[in-house]
This record gives structure tokens, C-alpha cells and sequence, in this order.
């Protein structure tokens, strides 16, 4: 497996809970320590902390240690790669849709030509 989609695993995997997709969306508005970060959840503080290592080894999120305090910040250019690859997969759908679009439609004019056929028939 390439590192590309290593990262992209782990990068899905950490935004599988939703607790850490929190995480991140607070992140998007600017780095925070993790006390910040711990106060919308009723959580232990260990257990917020387990979220965070969980982000930081998926590459979404940097810390930085400042005296006593944690210091959280977004590594965007993380999430852009997931929200490429994402990208490549709504393309890739879209021209399915569109092909089965245009099969529906070819069938449904075969339909209304064979209803027509009947018709002078009789």
C-alpha cells in the first residue's frame, strides 16, 4: 500500500468518530489548546487527549507544547488531500449517473416508439 493511501486511511479513520470531527471543525476556526477544545464535551480529560493523538497520527491535526498548555492546530493541507480524493470519486459517480441517465432515457424513448408501433398496428 502507498503512503497516499495509508494517509488517506488513516486521515478517514480519524473522522470516523464523531467526537474528532468536532475536533476538526473547531480546528477550521483557528488553533486551540486542548482544554478549549475539551470544553462542548462531557468528557475526562484523558479521553479528550486520545482523540487528539488520534488526529495528530493521522496527520489532520499538529500539537505544540507551550509551557503547560497544548496547543491544537488544523493541517489543512491533510484534508484537502481527503477532500480530493473525495472529489475524484463524486466525478467518477457522476458520470455513472449520467451514463445510466441516458440509458434510461434511450429505453424510455425505445418504449414510446414501440407504444406507437402497436398502435398503427391496430
Amino acid at each position: 500500500m502507498t503512503n497516499k493511501h495509508q494517509a488517506l486511511d488513516l486521515a478517514f479513520g480519524a473522522l470516523s468518530d464523531p467526537t474528532r470531527r468536532a475536533i476538526v471543525m473547531r480546528l477550521t476556526s483557528g488553533s486551540a489548546s486542548v482544554g478549549e477544545l475539551s470544553e462542548p464535551f462531557a468528557m475526562a480529560m484523558p479521553t479528550l487527549l486520545q482523540h487528539v493523538r488520534v488526529l495528530e497520527k493521522s496527520g489532520l491535526i499538529e500539537t505544540e507544547k507551550i509551557g503547560r498548555v497544548r496547543k491544537c492546530s488544523l493541517r489543512a493541507e491533510v484534508l484537502a488531500g481527503t477532500e480530493q480524493w473525495l472529489a475524484r470519486q463524486r466525478a467518477v459517480w457522476e458520470q455513472r449517473l449520467d451514463r445510466m441517465e441516458s440509458y434510461v432515457l434511450e429505453l424510455h424513448a425505445t418504449e414510446i416508439k414501440n407504444a406507437k408501433r402497436k398502435r398503427k398496428r391496430k
